[in-house]
């Protein structure tokens, strides 16, 4: 059996050389191709490396690639500074031998990270590594709903996204992108492990059912962690754009803190701020006919 960090590193480095095209990285194109990216050796040739290596590696064979070919292996590839950082994750993983036993715990958030989401005066919500929705705050209630009507094994960012119940948000024009930061950062957390059976619940059910996460997760693309811009269409208040960006939390690899913020003193914030009165005057007339 194959080392379950070489399978992914060899997914990536496939991923990555079928998104080059030959005149990328100087070379001519030449006859007719029957891949649309690079052929192997063309790019073990531009590694400097011999093509079985190569096609070795790809194949997620046991394959311990050193610092050195890797180096070589970033620049064939024109790799970003993350997309670098996670090869070389993938890469030095897969030389160590499979741990026996890896601890799959329930993810706790610390009670200090829980008050700090209630100490903020604006949406935030906390994720775990494989993007199960942990806790929020009142305010990340009024923007985004109740969660709390979701079986707890449903609270997860991938899967409300690709909700086949809640297609409607699909022809937002930033769905995709932000589909794609959510998988980025699931993909830089199958890095760590890629055996986990979270991830490998969630990512198989989405592999299963959605042709079109099968698409964006073929990218292989990588994220560490995400910001970005987000409009919200909200009936009580209207559109409502706001930034959103990730925090890591302390443990390695651990939650992230998401916090969507207005730009003070603009119509968008105005609005957030009669969101969150309107949500927590429904609530308090909530909490006065349960009494």
């Amino acid at each position: 059996m194959s080392h379950p960090y070489a399978r992914e590193l060899g997914d990536f480095l496939r991923a990555r050389r079928n998104r080059l095209h030959p005149r990328d990285v100087g070379l001519e194109p030449g006859g007719r191709r029957k891949v649309t990216g690079l052929r192997r050796e063309e790019l073990a040739l531009l590694a400097g490396l011999s093509t079985d290596y190569y096609q070795r590696m790809e194949q997620g064979r046991e394959v311990r690639p050193s610092d050195d070919v890797l180096d070589a292996l970033a620049g064939a590839l024109v790799l970003d500074d993350e997309e670098r950082r996670h090869l070389f994750t993938l890469a030095r993983a897969a030389r160590r031998p499979v741990p026996a036993r890896v601890d799959h715990g329930p993810e706790r958030v610390p009670d200090g990270t829980r008050r700090l989401l209630r100490a903020l005066a604006t949406p935030a919500l906390v994720l775990g590594r494989h993007l199960d929705l942990l806790d929020w705050n009142p305010q990340a209630e009024a923007l985004l709903g109740d969660p709390a009507g979701y079986p707890a094994d449903r609270l997860n960012m991938l899967l409300l996204v690709f909700d086949d119940s809640r297609t409607g948000d699909r022809t937002c024009a930033d769905w995709e992108r932000q589909a794609l930061d959510y998988i980025g950062m699931m993909r830089a957390a199958v890095a760590t492990d890629p055996t986990h059976p979270r991830a490998t619940a969630v990512v198989g059910e989405l592999t299963i059912r959605s042709a079109e996460f099968r698409r964006l997760w073929a990218r292989h693309d990588v994220r560490e962690s995400v910001s970005g811009t987000k409009t919200f269409r909200l009936p009580e208040v209207g559109d409502v754009v706001l930034h959103w960006d990730t925090y890591p939390l302390p443990g390695s690899p651990g939650p992230v803190l998401l916090v969507f913020t207005a730009e003070p003193g603009s119509a968008d914030a105005d609005r957030l701020d009669l969101l969150a009165s309107l949500h927590a005057t429904r609530s308090a007339r909530g909490d006065a006919h349960r009494a």
